[in-house]
C-alpha cells in the first residue's frame, strides 16, 4: 500500500469515526442540536440524503449495494422467479378452507377454494426451485445458479423455500410498498435486499439473470414481465429463456395472436418465450438452452 493510499484509507476514518463512536460521543458531533445542519457530514445527514436533488445519488447507492452484496457471496448467475404475492402453501390453504367450510359462509368458501387451485402454483414454483438449487449444489460455486425472487410472499416466498429446502443460498429483492411486500423467512439473510426504486430493482433482476420464470400473477408481474419482453426484443440485452408458467392462465390473459393480426408484434416475437405447465419442464427449457450438465 502507497502513502498516498494510507493518507486517503487514514483521512476517511477519521471522517467515519463519530459514526463508530458511542451514542454520547457520536450525539455531540454529528447530531448536536446546537450545532447547524451544514455541519453535519453530508453522508450522515439523513434530511441531506432524502432530499429531491440528491436522488441521483440514491439512484447510484441502490445500484451499488446490491451489486457489492452479489460480489461478495460469489454470486453471479440467477434464475428468476416472478408471481403474484398472494399465493399461500398447499397447507395453509386446506386450513383456511376447513375454517371456512365451518362457517358455512359462501363467499369465504368460494375464496378458500380459489386459494386452494392457486396454492398448486405455490407448489409448483417451490418444486421448480428445489431443481434449480439441487443442481446448482453440485457444480463448481463459479458456474452456481441462484435463485432470486423479489423477495416477498406467495411464488417470490415458494422460490425461496424451494432452494432453502435444497441448502442452497438464494436472493430476494425486496422493495418498500404500502402493502404484501416483507422480506419472506427463507431468503439468505445476507442476500435479502431492499430498495425504493422499482427501476434500480428491475435492473437487479437483469443484471445476472439466466432465465426468467413467470408465474400467474397482478400488476406486478406483468411489469416486470413486459419489461423483461421488451428489453430482449430490442436487443437492450442477451436473449435468455423467458417461461410463463401455466399455459391457459397466460393465454387466457393476453391474446397473442390479436397482436400479431393488428401488425403490434411480429410473429417472430412469441418465440421470445415459452410456455410450460410443470416444474420439470421449465427447468428442461433452461438445460437445453445452456447445455447444462445433469
Amino acid at each position: 500500500m502507497d502513502a498516498m493510499t494510507s493518507l486517503h484509507e487514514r483521512s476517511l476514518a477519521e471522517e467515519l469515526a463519530p459514526l463508530d463512536a458511542p451514542a454520547a460521543v457520536r450525539d455531540s458531533v454529528v447530531a448536536d442540536p446546537m450545532l447547524p445542519d451544514a455541519y453535519r457530514l453530508a453522508f450522515a445527514d439523513p434530511e441531506f440524503m432524502a432530499r429531491r436533488e440528491a436522488r441521483g445519488i440514491r439512484f447510484q447507492l441502490e445500484l451499488l449495494k446490491p451489486d457489492l452484496g452479489h460480489q461478495a457471496h460469489g454470486i453471479e448467475h440467477t434464475v428468476v422467479v416472478y408471481g403474484s404475492a398472494r399465493f399461500v402453501d398447499a397447507a395453509t390453504a386446506q386450513e383456511r378452507l376447513a375454517l371456512a367450510q365451518a362457517s358455512g359462509d359462501a363467499a369465504q368458501i368460494r375464496t378458500a377454494e380459489r386459494d386452494v387451485r392457486n396454492a398448486q402454483r405455490y407448489e409448483s414454483a417451490r418444486a421448480f426451485a428445489h431443481l434449480v438449487a439441487e443442481h446448482s449444489q453440485r457444480q463448481p460455486k463459479e458456474q452456481r445458479i441462484y435463485i432470486c425472487t423479489g423477495g416477498g410472499p406467495g411464488i417470490m416466498e415458494a422460490a425461496n423455500r424451494g432452494a432453502y429446502e435444497a441448502g442452497a443460498a438464494n436472493v430476494g429483492l425486496n422493495i418498500l410498498l404500502p402493502h404484501e411486500q416483507q422480506g419472506n423467512r427463507y431468503i439468505t439473510p445476507e442476500l435479502c435486499f431492499k430498495f425504493h426504486y422499482f427501476a434500480l430493482r428491475k435492473m437487479h433482476f437483469m443484471m445476472r439473470a439466466k432465465a426468467l420464470v413467470a408465474f400467474p400473477g397482478g400488476f406486478g408481474t406483468m411489469d416486470e414481465l413486459f419489461e423483461v419482453l421488451t428489453l430482449v426484443q430490442t436487443t437492450k440485452v442477451k436473449p435468455v429463456p423467458i417461461i410463463l408458467f401455466d399455459r391457459a392462465f397466460w393465454q387466457k390473459l393476453f391474446n397473442f395472436d390479436l397482436l400479431i393480426e393488428e401488425g403490434m408484434i411480429s410473429p417472430q416475437d412469441v418465440d421470445l418465450f415459452h410456455f410450460v405447465d410443470t416444474p420439470e419442464a421449465a427447468w428442461a427449457i433452461i438445460k437445453d438452452f445452456y447445455s447444462l450438465p445433469d
